[in-house]
């Protein structure tokens, strides 16, 4: 491909995560700097099917830095998994004259560049578009530290009344299937304890650290739990602790979608800015297939596969330091 590249596609798609508008801002720019067209395609894979595409201008994403979300909007698709719906998508973008795609967006997305790419062959490459940071090749995923500071802001604020009423809070926080967001936060707040996918739940051990609390005249007990904990939500632990401690003032709280909205943090938009040069420069080196994240401050280059075959590992460490600073 080298030079003769003319036409790009960018996409979002998935759930949207803070930092995205920066992503798209960055390919733009660094594209039409390079005298590449850039089309949008609206609505991820269901706007590739539907030919919801139009051509982008610098002016299209002035201003758009600072903004949660995704100007380019985002849904997920059943009719992408079909042949019917992927042969589509692949004419919608021959009609178009696409020639590569820059693709960002999380687990979901990048399963679906690699069945619509054993089809079709068509040059793209990702960008790990995601506040779970569920995905192997990455050291952090766009929208992770926004989402993750605004959980801290939450559970700081619940922390300040839970101390004034003498409260347990047990309060959930996104984390499907992966449970980073449940432990920086709770890390960072002091929880006394955090519950992730990662581990198995022993609900009798949570119970009996709440019981040596209550022993020792801690009155202030602060549970954060991934939504994906294989015990269960906030609900699930709020009724066994009902159960077992019915004297106890317990409330729960669920942060829900809070997490996913808001202006991307300093560490999001200088990620995502980077990722998106870098994903263009790629295309332009012929390097596709492939997902962009950074590793140890540099770039790195991950097959689709290899991307969400596994997700990136929780520091063993970490854990044990959570037993440690919640004493």
């Amino acid at each position: 491909m080298g030079n003769t590249l003319k036409k790009i596609g960018v996409m979002t798609s998935g759930g949207d995560s803070p930092g995205m508008n920066a992503a798209i801002r960055a390919v733009v720019r660094t594209a039409i700097y390079n005298d590449i067209e850039v089309y949008g395609i609206k609505r991820g894979y269901q706007g590739m099917i539907e030919g919801d595409i139009y051509q982008m201008k610098t002016t299209d994403v002035a201003n758009i830095i600072q903004r949660g979300g995704t100007i380019l909007k985002t849904a997920r698709s059943k009719e992408f998994h079909s042949d019917a719906g992927m042969q589509k998508a692949y004419e919608q973008l021959m009609q178009h004259g696409i020639e590569a795609l820059v693709l960002i967006g999380g687990d979901g997305t990048f399963r679906g560049a690699v069945q619509f790419f054993e089809k079709y062959t068509i040059p793209a490459v990702g960008l790990p578009g995601t506040i779970d940071k569920d995905l192997a090749g990455t050291d952090f995923t766009i929208g992770f530290d926004t989402a993750v500071n605004t959980a801290v802001e939450a559970i700081d604020k619940i922390r300040d009344t839970a101390e004034a009423h003498d409260r347990l809070f047990v309060i959930e926080v996104m984390g499907r299937d992966a449970g980073y967001i449940a432990l920086h936060s709770g890390i960072a707040c002091g929880a006394e304890d955090i519950l992730i996918p990662e581990q198995v739940t022993h609900i009798d051990e949570v119970l009996d650290r709440i019981d040596q609390d209550e022993r020792r005249k801690k009155n202030v007990h602060i549970i954060v739990v991934a939504e994906g904990d294989d015990f269960g939500g906030a609900k699930e632990v709020f009724a066994r602790i009902q159960e077992r401690f019915p004297m106890l003032d317990t409330r729960t709280c669920v942060l829900g979608h809070i997490q996913r909205g808001g202006s991307p943090s300093c560490a999001d938009r200088i990620l995502a800015s980077r990722l998106g040069h870098a994903a263009v420069m790629a295309l332009i080196e012929n390097k596709t297939q492939l997902m962009l994240g950074v590793v140890n401050n540099e770039i790195a280059y991950t097959p689709f596969k290899d991307a969400v075959k596994e997700h990136s590992i929780i520091n063993s460490d970490m854990l044990e330091m959570i037993r440690v600073l919640s004493a």
